[in-house]
C-alpha cells in the first residue's frame, strides 16, 4: 500500500538559516521551489534528502512558538485509489479527498488522532519530485 516516506514539512520563520542548517551543515539539496499561483510569492522550498524524499520548508513571516512548527507528513503511495479505498474500509476518514496539486502530484490527506495531518501522495512521473530524484541518481552513477 505505502512505498515511502515522502517528505517532512516544517514551518520556517527564517528561510536562510534554515537553509544553511538543512544545506550547507546537514549537506541536504535543494532541489526545487514552489510560489503561489495567485501571489507569485514563494510559498515552498523542496530539499532532497535520498532520492525522491524530501524536507519542505515552508517560509513564514512570524516569529514561530512550540508546536506550530510541525506542518504534516507525507507518505508516498504508487495507487492512491486504493490506498484511499484500503484506508476508508478500515475505518480511516479522508481529511481531504484526492485532488492535484500544483506539482501535478495527486494527494489526499487525513488526521491521526491528535490531528496532526498525513499526506497520501502519489507522485506524477513528470513532477518536480520526479525530476529531482532523478537527476540525484544520476549524479550518484
Amino acid at each position: 500500500m505505502f512505498k515511502q516516506l515522502a517528505h517532512a514539512a516544517y514551518r520556517v520563520s527564517n528561510l536562510e538559516a534554515s537553509l544553511a542548517f538543512y544545506c550547507n551543515q546537514l549537506g541536504f539539496e535543494e532541489a526545487f521551489r514552489l510560489h503561489h499561483p495567485q501571489t507569485g510569492n514563494l510559498w515552498i522550498v523542496y530539499l532532497q534528502v535520498a532520492p525522491g524524499q524530501f524536507v519542505e520548508l515552508f517560509p513564514e513571516e512570524r516569529e514561530l512558538t512550540a508546536g506550530t512548527r510541525y506542518a504534516h507528513l507525507c507518505i508516498e503511495t504508487e495507487d492512491l485509489e486504493g490506498t484511499v479505498a484500503e484506508l476508508r474500509r478500515r475505518g480511516v476518514t479522508m481529511m481531504r479527498e484526492i485532488s492535484r496539486g500544483l506539482d501535478n502530484n495527486l494527494q489526499a490527506w487525513v488526521r491521526d488522532p491528535d490531528g496532526n495531518e498525513v499526506e497520501l501522495m502519489q507522485i506524477h512521473p513528470d513532477s518536480p519530485q520526479a525530476q529531482a530524484a532523478r537527476a540525484m541518481l544520476a549524479k550518484l552513477k
